[in-house]
């Protein structure tokens, strides 16, 4: 019997204006058309008194939640990682632009 442990994705994506980075266990392509199915998270445990607000914000917006649906043009990045990281929503720099674009802008 493998003793194999589960793969650790992060995904990074942008979600209502805000830079969302989580750890999975569980990444596929979704059966609804254009969205990328998560679930297993993998949330840190602080054994310190420190308490990262944005960290707690996330496990506070995922708390109920078995797996969520991203859209495509949402993810910046997936990574298969060995270590798990923080948790965390951070606010989007000029390097990030959302995609796609509005093809067609509004005369003035």
């Amino acid at each position: 019997m493998s003793t194999a442990k589960k793969p650790l994705y992060r995904i990074q994506f942008i979600n209502n204006g805000e830079h969302y980075e989580l750890y999975v266990h569980e990444l596929l392509q979704s059966h609804l058309f254009g969205f990328i199915e998560i679930g297993d998270f993998v949330w840190d445990t602080h054994t310190s008194l420190v308490l990262d607000p944005s960290h707690e914000k996330l496990k506070n917006e995922f708390s109920n939640v078995n797996r969520t649906y991203i859209p495509l043009h949402s993810i910046i990045k997936i990574d298969e990682v060995k270590e798990r990281g923080t948790a965390k929503i951070s606010e989007l720099s000029d390097k990030i632009a959302q995609f796609p674009k509005p093809i067609y802008t509004p005369k003035n």
